[in-house]
């Protein structure tokens, strides 16, 4: 260290900035390359861990959300590190699909800074998803 205290505390921040973003690319390298489970119990963690999320609202016997499952696993992989995607089923998780008053599925909901930025309604083309994404990364 240096005779200068100020010198020193500019330095020590400087310092702990650094860690910490390269703490948070270590962070993303963690990030799935596959969509998680997205329940009525872990829906505040996840939002809370992931700053942008896809949340995917569906069902089993819903044959669009079928058709969507492909697509997001495709864009789990091209995004890992900058969004992760997940899957909330409608009927074993009846709170959170109540709370955005999900009536349709497929359902998918941006969260972006734990804020819902978009809302998507049915089955939508893979080119079409990734502009929404585009327009909010």
């Amino acid at each position: 260290m240096s005779d200068d205290p100020e010198l020193d505390a500019l330095r020590k921040k400087r310092s702990e900035a650094l860690e910490k973003e390269l703490g948070s690319r270590d962070e993303k390298k963690e990030w799935p390359s596959t969509p998680i489970a997205v329940t009525d119990q872990n829906f505040k963690d996840v939002i809370a861990r992931y700053p942008f999320i896809v949340i995917d609202f569906w069902a089993d016997w819903c044959g669009p959300c079928k058709m969507m499952s492909p697509i997001l696993d495709s864009l789990a992989r091209e995004y890992q590190g900058k969004v992760v995607f997940g899957k909330l089923n409608v009927d074993e998780n009846p709170q959170m699909s109540a709370t955005f008053k999900v009536m349709s599925i497929p359902t998918m909901m941006i969260v972006k800074e734990r804020e819902m930025v978009e809302r998507i309604t049915g089955a939508v083309s893979k080119p079409a998803l990734e502009r929404y994404i585009q327009i909010h990364l």
